[in-house]
């Protein structure tokens, strides 16, 4: 067998690879503990247009000051976001507790 030729059939083969992967990208969207529900609503529909364009989602409430004794108000908005986006999200991380920051991860339903 043509040594050159084999080469030339798996360049090929590995450019039809890379045209068919797919590359996921991750998003982040920031909180703070005490967001209004207008703001709040406003992040969920970005979120719902990365999920819907296959990207990851993660969603970070960050704390200040004295609102770092107050750690359960991020992780009950971190439920909230969850609860709103269950239908075409599913939860990759659960909310985390790091820091000065509570974190989550959501990635398309494989539906």
């Amino acid at each position: 067998m043509d040594f050159g030729k084999f080469k030339y059939q798996h360049q090929k083969k590995q450019q039809e690879a890379k045209k068919k992967q797919t590359v996921i990208k991750l998003k982040e969207i920031k909180l703070r503990p005490r967001t209004e529900d207008h703001d709040f609503n406003f992040k969920i529909t970005h979120a719902k247009q990365f999920l819907a364009d296959g990207n990851k989602v993660k969603v970070t409430v960050q704390y200040r000051g004295r609102e770092l004794a107050y750690t359960y108000l991020g992780i009950a908005l971190l439920e909230k976001f969850k609860e709103q986006l269950k239908d075409i999200s599913e939860v990759e991380t659960e909310p985390k507790a790091e820091g000065k920051t509570t974190q989550m991860i959501l990635a398309p339903s494989k539906v």
